[in-house]
């Protein structure tokens, strides 16, 4: 069967992801990215599938929402799942990969594939025929125009935050060291930077009082809550930050044989070890002062940064209100894909990117497009976005709170509900990917 070509607009990992997978299924594609030519504000490189914020995809625990939906990935045959554990760094319970070895094999598989021809070009127009915009939250703004003319809806938008990189070499071991929480304490994939009482008050207060880029009380009430500033975080209560990303919960100071105060983890981003991001620490300061600031956390006096932190606007449609159950606009060949829906996170634009080309497949081959069961991740994940019952629609992660409730009415723990969650999910997968031969052929 001879397929009308599909563009797909947008080179990250909802765009490489969803190339990939029609290529596969026969469907010739046109995959267009700005870069070079045009960058967007956190861009760093003109590589396909460039991590722009954290470079973790988070938990791979199976009974967490983040680890199944990567379980579901896996047995539905993701493309960029497979990229990104073959590029993987130490991350304890987290996936995280080395971003230029994930873009490099991102960019390997795209080149295999004969039926994917890349254009470097600004897309400043929806073209005819089908096509797959999966351009990110940080599209232009002559395509954001499109968009938005085309949907026939507001846009949203809010503010996302990415943390700063510094140099390992430039990192006192002396102070620093190597655990994970609630291991031995005999290693561990992250350095922990401990903090004694005193200097803990002090950072919090330099960090509060630190000049930031946008101070705009209204602006701050669009900040996305799964990427807080840790200044944000920090004007909410002198010990917010101690309990989450700064938490020392788990962790032995070999200096002092006990429990630090406080501590911010650094992970690596690269498999050399040359490079670690601030976990937890996305930041709105400007680049003057984080230098000040971060330079006051333990074993990072003589810090050097490769990146400072950068915050930028995100942009996303009203989904419930714009799309079909497919990511579709209504009446037309144009599907959305990736965060521009308001799924966010790494992981879920690498979903979204395969749902498209499943969805785009059914549609060229004359097939009933793709129900995922609503028990799953990326299934409870699409249904909440999608539905016209959802209110005051903001960006949201995989989650266990938007899958229906287990039905057996046992009373469970946390752990055992999601695990049940988990295992369920899994069950109705596999059953639905059995019964769906005719998208599922190429070996998922």
């Amino acid at each position: 069967m001879a397929f009308e070509r599909v563009t797909v607009i947008g080179g990250g990992l909802a765009g490489c992801e969803c190339a990939c997978q029609l290529a596969d299924r026969g469907v010739p594609v046109l995959l267009q990215e700005m870069r070079p030519q045009v960058s967007g504000p956190a861009h760093q490189t003109s590589h396909l599938a460039e991590l722009v914020c954290s470079n973790s995809l988070k938990a791979t625990r199976i009974d967490s929402a983040a680890g199944l939906l990567k379980e579901e990935l896996r047995r539905m045959g993701s493309v960029l799942l497979s990229c990104a554990e073959r590029a993987a760094v130490p991350a304890g319970g987290a996936l995280a990969v080395d971003r230029e070895a994930f873009s490099r094999l991102v960019e390997e598989e795209i080149a295999a594939r004969p039926l994917i021809e890349v254009v470097r070009s600004e897309a400043t127009r929806i073209p005819e025929g089908p096509c797959v915009i999966a351009a990110g939250p940080l599209c232009s703004e002559a395509l954001s125009e499109c968009v938005l003319s085309l949907v026939g809806g507001d846009a949203l938008s809010f503010f996302d935050a990415a943390a700063p990189i510094v140099d390992a070499s430039t990192i006192d071991r002396s102070i620093v060291f190597f655990q994970s929480r609630y291991d031995d304490g005999q290693g561990g994939d992250y350095l922990n930077a401990p903090f004694t009482k005193e200097e803990y008050d002090a950072f919090i207060d330099a960090l509060v009082g630190a000049e930031r880029v946008i101070l705009k009380d209204f602006e701050r009430r669009e900040l996305f809550q799964a990427c807080q500033p840790a200044e944000e975080v920090a004007r909410t209560g002198h010990d917010a930050i101690r309990f989450g990303a700064m938490k020392p919960v788990g962790l032995v100071d070999p200096r002092t044989g006990k429990r630090p105060w406080a501590a911010v983890q650094l992970r690596a981003e690269n498999a050399e070890g040359t490079a670690y991001n601030l976990v937890g620490f996305q930041t709105n300061l400007t680049f003057g002062e984080q230098k000040r600031v971060f330079r006051m956390i333990p074993g990072l006096e003589n810090a050097e940064f490769f990146r400072y932190g950068v915050m930028h606007r995100n942009t996303f449609v009203d989904a419930p209100r714009v799309l079909d159950e497919s990511f579709a606009v209504p009446g037309t060949q144009v599907r959305l894909a990736g965060q521009i829906t308001g799924t966010e996170g790494y992981t879920e634009a690498i979903a979204t990117g395969l749902l498209a080309a499943l969805n785009a497949f059914a549609d060229a081959s004359g097939l009933d497009r793709v129900a995922l069961p609503t028990t799953g991740a990326l299934g409870s994940l699409v249904a909440y976005a999608t539905s016209p019952q959802t209110v005051d629609y903001q960006p949201m992660h995989v989650n266990f709170g938007v899958v229906p409730p287990l039905e057996d009415g046992k009373r469970r723990s946390k752990r055992d509900r999601y695990a049940a969650y988990s295992e369920r999910a899994l069950r109705d997968l596999d059953r639905y990917i059995s019964g769906r031969h005719d998208l599922f052929a190429t070996g998922a």
